[in-house]
């Protein structure tokens, strides 16, 4: 199965309109609490099983990670259980921070 993927600046460009996906940060909460995008929200991997459920299938989605492994798996399981627009950030949040806000810390 394909995995979609949107490039850090294409996502920072979407997050200035009214269309704008919601940002899932797959990471650990050790990782987010040292480098985090704004506004996304702390999923971690581990427990898709439980938190997929509560999400809009219909809704868009950009799933992020640290370099977007994690967020590919994710991505491909929330494929599989019927969510049709979502993307994986593709490099993370360490792309992110290198191509988009140098703000966000590299580790």
């Amino acid at each position: 199965m394909h995995v979609p993927e949107m490039t850090p600046r294409e996502y920072a460009t979407l997050r200035q309109t009214d269309r704008a996906p919601a940002l899932i940060d797959v990471r650990e909460p050790w990782e987010f609490a040292r480098a985090r995008i704004e506004g996304a929200r702390l999923l971690p991997l581990g427990g898709i099983f439980y938190w997929a459920p509560e999400l809009n299938r219909d809704a868009s989605y950009v799933v992020m990670c640290h370099h977007g492994v994690r967020s590919a798996q994710a991505v491909l399981i929330l494929k599989r259980l019927g969510f049709k627009d979502v993307w994986n950030l593709s490099g993370g949040i360490d792309a992110w921070a290198r191509h988009v806000d140098p703000g966000v810390p590299v580790y």
